[in-house]
């Protein structure tokens, strides 16, 4: 699958930075605020499902889980939040999109634009760099849990487009209209996984050079650490090489 290996990078440095667990928390806590004002019973609402899931896998405590839940129609206590995505290019001609989740949509893409000027970017329109990516659902699963066979065949029967697999971990993706379906199925068989959200895969990547390399993983940690930012996403791919000299 092209630029499959730049996905995983970019998800291991999410993994990274998911360690600081109170970005963390309130990232999901607003994930979990948006889901539930499509009503607050996960099931009848896969959104939500899919952020309760994603909490539990954090290890977010229940009573923080329910909280969130139960204040998302106070809008006056949490604020209005609403989606918004972000696109532009980094230094290399790297594709970006941004996710965040904002009450101040003004001070939100003025932090963005702010961190693309910073660091070699340039903040395009919207559908500026979408088309360089497919939106699909992401299940991550420990390489532990089956054989790179058994989940790929697991994944396939269940509907799902594709599994790669490594020596810590088996990605599986799929179709956005089926990714409930897909996480269920999977989920009674092995149990929960890793992290399974919907996500943008890129269908094609750039090879990072030590030159540039360092302007987009700037540019990258600029974004995450913006207080209205979910998740960054970028067409890229970095060699295990490069990856080791940047302690990445």
């Amino acid at each position: 699958m092209a630029g499959h290996s730049q996905f995983k990078n970019i998800m291991h440095r999410k993994g990274a930075q998911d360690k600081k667990r109170a970005k963390l928390f309130t990232r999901i806590a607003r994930e979990l605020i948006v889901a539930a004002k499509e009503g607050d019973d996960p099931n009848f609402n896969p959104r939500l499902r899919t952020a309760i899931a994603e909490a539990r896998a954090a290890n977010m405590p229940k009573n923080k889980i329910e909280g969130a839940i139960k204040s998302a129609l106070n809008s006056a206590e949490n604020g209005n939040f609403e989606e918004m995505f972000y696109e532009g290019y980094g230094s290399g001609g790297v594709a970006i999109i941004v996710h965040a989740l904002t009450d101040n949509k003004n001070r939100t893409s003025s932090a963005v634009r702010s961190a693309f000027n910073k660091y070699g970017g340039n903040l395009g329109e919207s559908g500026s760099v979408s088309y360089l990516f497919k939106r699909v659902g992401l299940l991550i699963f420990p390489a532990n849990t089956a054989t790179a066979a058994q989940m790929l065949e697991a994944a396939i029967e269940v509907g799902a487009d594709d599994c790669q697999s490594s020596e810590s971990e088996h990605e599986i993706t799929c179709q956005p209209s089926d990714f409930h379906n897909v996480r269920e199925a999977l989920v009674s068989k092995y149990g929960e996984p890793e992290r399974a959200v919907l996500s943008w895969l890129p269908l094609s990547a750039i090879e990072l050079t030590e030159e540039n390399a360092a302007s987009v993983i700037k540019l990258i940690d600029a974004l995450e650490e913006c207080d209205d930012v979910q998740e960054v996403f970028g067409n890229f791919s970095v060699s295990d090489s490069l990856m080791k000299k940047l302690g990445l």
